[in-house]
C-alpha cells in the first residue's frame, strides 16, 4: 500500500470493489471522478444557500456523501483498477481543496458568517499543505486529525442533519453555527498537531544521522 495514500476502510469492502470494477469497465478515469467531486460540492453549496432549511440541509448532506464517494473511487480506480496517470497526483489534491473550500465557505455564507467560513476554509487548506509539505521533505504524509478531511465532512454532515431537525422544530441555525466553529478551530489545531509531528520526525531523523 502507498504510504502517502489516505487510509480508508471502505476500500476493502465488497461493494466498493464491485463499483470500482464497474467504473473501470465503463472506462471512467480517476481524474474524471476527482473533478466530479467538485460538482457535487458545488451542488451542495448551492442547495444550502438557496435554502438553509430542511430541504437544503438534506440535499447538502447527500452531496457531501457523494463527494466523499468520489474521493474513494478516484483512488481505487487509479490504484486497484490500474488507471494511474502522470498527472494523477494533481487531480488527487486540487479537486479536494476546491470541494472543501466550496462547502465550508458556502456554509459560512449560508449562515451570514462569510469571514468565519473563509477562515475555516483556509485552515482546512493549510492542513493539506502541512501534510503535503511533510511528504515533500521525504517524510510519510500524516493524515492525523483531529479535523482531517473525513472528520470535517463528518462534522458538517451531522451538523446539516441536526440543522434540518432544528429548523423544523425551532426555526434556528445554532447547530450549523457550532459546526462551522468546530471545523475552524479543529482545522487550526490539526495544522498545529501535524506541524509538531513533522518537527518530531525531523528531530528523530537528525538523531539517527548523528
Amino acid at each position: 500500500m502507498d504510504d502517502n495514500r489516505r487510509p480508508i476502510k471502505a476500500r476493502s469492502t465488497g461493494w466498493a470493489r464491485r463499483i470500482t470494477d464497474l467504473l473501470v469497465k465503463r472506462n471512467i478515469s480517476p481524474n474524471q471522478i476527482s473533478v466530479a467531486s467538485i460538482f457535487f460540492a458545488l451542488a451542495g453549496t448551492i442547495a444550502l444557500n438557496i435554502s438553509s432549511g430542511v430541504a437544503g440541509s438534506i440535499c447538502c448532506a447527500i452531496a457531501i456523501q457523494l463527494r466523499l464517494l468520489c474521493n474513494l473511487f478516484d483512488g481505487m480506480v487509479a490504484v486497484e483498477g490500474g488507471k494511474q496517470s502522470a498527472i494523477g497526483s494533481l487531480y488527487n489534491e486540487f479537486p479536494d481543496r476546491i470541494a472543501d473550500s466550496l462547502l465550508i465557505i458556502g456554509l459560512g455564507y449560508a449562515l451570514y458568517q462569510p469571514e468565519l467560513g473563509w477562515f475555516a476554509a483556509l485552515a482546512a487548506a493549510l492542513t493539506a499543505y502541512v501534510r503535503v509539505f511533510g511528504g515533500s521533505i521525504g517524510l510519510k504524509q500524516n493524515f492525523m486529525g483531529p479535523m482531517a478531511k473525513q472528520h470535517r465532512m463528518a462534522v458538517m454532515t451531522v451538523g446539516l442533519l441536526l440543522n434540518a431537525v432544528e429548523v423544523y422544530l425551532r426555526g434556528s441555525h445554532y447547530a450549523l453555527l457550532l459546526t462551522l466553529v468546530v471545523i475552524a478551530i479543529g482545522a487550526a489545531i490539526t495544522c498545529f498537531t501535524r506541524t509538531m509531528a513533522i518537527s518530531r520526525e525531523l528531530q528523530e531523523v537528525s538523531h539517527v544521522d548523528q
